[in-house]
């Protein structure tokens, strides 16, 4: 038995909220420089509007909107619109300021957020329900009257339906009268679940003015909701890049646009442009520096990663027996995750994603077996592809020892200079030659990085552009207290590759230590190294 998908409207429209009500989230900040460079991610995913800020309401969204009218945003796809409020209570919206600022930001459309609820009227805005159909009526008509197309943002809404569903239309109905072009159902503190939003966006449509949707996540359905819309025939939905938002946040929007193209068989954006939307959302999260979530649908770096072993085997068939769809319409990749739960098809996969050919069953084996030691030990390459790479370059002989490590110490102390509170000496031969070198910097790890740079560049000096990036700990036993078994995870990047190895020890230093070695073990070994090379003059400590 199938299910029809409902047929998409003549006119669709895909909206994106991130700079107004994105920016509302907890912790973020968008100056304007952020907000040009969001703009114009956004722009190249195809969409239809980019709502851009709050002119009047802050100096930086009217900063803007004044930086987009002069030059500094040429959008090719989307269009931006400047997002205010109906006149204030008792005034006119030819006198009222907040209006004027909408009309000074000088976009074609502008959308205006409306009181639906009969008790936020009286209670928030301390007016009349007359009043706030007068304010809707009049800030509409004037917005009209100059040129704007005009989309309102009825708040609330669907709280104040189920209170008093008279009122909650009367608004949607003075926008409409008023020559609103579309009137968004507003999800406005995202309580509402799926099965509540059929009945009553086909109560809203019976006023007869095209209908979108707006939901927030408080429920974790926010997505789930906008789909509901969408059936029961919204032709216009808003969402969030990433979900960000107040709260739990807002209808992802890259979720909604995958679904409604991928799932719905909906032409909203080109293929071209979707295929850009993994590298996008991840360049947003770069520039609102708020951590990815890798499990994000269709764009996290885990929606395609396979970790059971019986998963690897029915991926070796048919890589879409465990993927709904093909990874690169959405610009991703599948991923092969090697563990304690991986089987011999993981390792294989995994191989030949990295280039090597490991189809010799007993070989497959032996390096399973070893990896299940190793995270037995407490190992994990599942996120740390580079040391397993290396494991696998090392069973199969082909790991080139570009250096090795003759002794290492370190000191860390209270007193803090300016070069830092931790003193290290690294002792290492490579090329032939010993290599004595002493390094300082804030923390143990900072020094041992310092001193093998130091040592290494002398006979490599590629190793001058490897950057630790990144450094997570993680303690594995940890009713063993200070005596616990310590995992950290150590990113490195040379500019155009990140690479993640990992260290295990008793210490803290020790698996930091391992770490940072084979990080710049597997830089070298993706280098144009050659072991010929003359090496210079070696320099003592």
């Amino acid at each position: 038995m199938t299910t029809m998908l409902p047929v998409k409207p003549d006119v669709f429209h895909v909206y994106d909220t991130t700079l107004r009500d994105g920016a509302q989230q907890e912790g973020l900040q968008l100056n304007v420089s952020d907000k040009l460079k969001i703009a114009r991610y956004l722009d190249e995913l195809g969409l239809d509007f980019i709502e851009g800020g709050w002119p009047g309401a802050n100096p930086n969204d009217t900063a803007f909107f004044a930086a987009a009218a002069d030059g500094a945003l040429q959008l090719r796809n989307a269009k931006l619109v400047a997002f205010g409020a109906t006149r204030r209570a008792g005034g006119t919206a030819a006198d009222d300021p907040q209006v004027q600022a909408l009309l000074d930001a000088r976009t074609e459309v502008v959308c205006i957020v409306a009181k639906s609820h009969d008790e936020h009227v009286r209670r928030a805005l301390k007016t009349t329900l007359e009043e706030n159909l007068a304010m809707v009526t009049d800030t509409v008509s004037h917005l009209v009257a100059n040129g704007r197309r005009v989309f309102v943002d009825c708040e609330h809404f669907f709280n104040g339906y189920l209170d008093n569903p008279g009122y909650a239309l009367d608004v949607v109905r003075a926008a409409a009268d008023a020559g609103a072009e579309v009137v968004v159902l507003c999800d406005t503190n995202g309580g509402m679940l799926p099965s509540q939003m059929g009945d009553i966006v086909s109560a809203a449509s019976g006023v007869g003015v095209d209908l979108g949707i707006h939901c927030h996540n408080d429920t974790g359905c926010a997505v789930a909701n906008t789909l509901a819309a969408v059936d029961a025939g919204v032709m216009h939905f808003q969402g969030t890049l990433n979900g960000h938002g107040e709260r739990t946040g807002n209808a992802n929007l890259l979720t909604v646009l995958a679904n409604l193209q991928l799932k719905y068989g909906w032409s909203l954006v080109p293929p071209s442009a979707l295929a850009e939307a993994t590298r996008i959302a991840h360049a947003v999260a770069g520039v609102t520096n708020f951590p990815f979530d890798n499990r994000q649908p269709y764009v996290g770096s885990s929606s395609f990663a396979h970790k059971a072993g019986l998963h690897a085997s029915a991926i070796k068939v048919d890589a879409n027996l465990y993927q709904h769809i093909d990874p690169t319409l959405v610009g991703n990749d599948m991923r092969m995750l090697v563990s304690d739960m991986a089987g011999r098809a993981n390792v294989q996969i995994k191989g030949s994603e990295l280039g090597y050919d490991l189809s010799n069953r007993d070989l497959a084996a032996r390096i399973t077996d070893k990896v299940k030691a190793r995270e037995m030990d407490g190992y994990s390459y599942e996120s740390a592809d580079a040391s397993f790479e290396l494991l696998l370059r090392d069973e199969l002989g082909l790991l080139e020892h570009f250096f090795d490590v003759l002794s290492w110490r370190v000191i860390t102390g209270h007193e803090v200079k300016p070069e830092g509170d931790s003193e290290a000496v690294v002792k290492v031969r490579a090329n032939g030659v010993t290599y004595s070198l002493a390094g300082e910097g804030h923390g143990p790890l900072n020094a041992l990085d310092v001193a093998l740079r130091s040592a290494l560049t002398n006979a490599y000096p590629q190793v001058d552009f490897f950057e630790l990036t990144d450094f997570k700990v993680r303690i594995l036993d940890q009713g063993h207290g200070t005596d616990a078994i310590v995992r950290t995870l150590i990113d490195m990047s040379d500019g155009e590759r990140t690479w993640t190895t990992v260290g295990v020890g008793t210490n803290v230093i020790e698996a930091s230590w391992e770490a940072l070695h084979d990080g710049y073990l597997w830089g070298l070994t993706h280098s144009s190294v050659s072991e010929s090379q003359p090496a210079p003059e070696p320099v003592q400590a």
